[in-house]
């Protein structure tokens, strides 16, 4: 038989939270099977899960990459305020808004936090 994973131990391996993985279900993000009335994972598809979350983009030199989920992206008319849960930390990035636009930001998205230097990069 296939080993399985709750869901909370699903949020705590990704860094998200056990809401987060019902809203990425309802989207259809990821697939729960139900098993006595509880959401699991097999554990062979954590991988693929987390490995949507961490791609690293080949061109860039910043090594410090935390994969996260958008909390809250606050727009005014030139900028944006990121706002990310990565695991234990809380990561702000102030962009143009035409960036966070452009990454298609939203409570509940998957992004990655790239930190060089005082400087921290939103990619997704």
């Amino acid at each position: 038989m296939a080993e399985y994973l709750r869901i909370g131990e699903v949020a705590t391996a990704l860094g998200v939270s056990v809401d987060t993985l019902r809203r990425w279900e309802s989207q259809g993000r990821v697939a729960f099977e139900r098993h006595n009335n509880q959401r699991v994972l097999r554990a062979e598809d954590l991988q693929p899960l987390m490995a949507g979350l961490t791609r690293a983009s080949a061109t860039s030199s910043a090594r410090n990459r935390m994969p996260g989920v958008v909390t809250s992206v606050e727009r005014d008319g030139v900028m944006a305020k990121v706002e990310m849960a990565c695991g234990d930390y809380r990561i702000v990035s102030l962009m143009s808004r035409e960036a966070a636009d452009d990454l298609g930001l939203e409570p509940g998205s998957p992004a990655t936090a790239v930190v060089k230097a005082t400087t921290v990069i939103v990619e997704q």
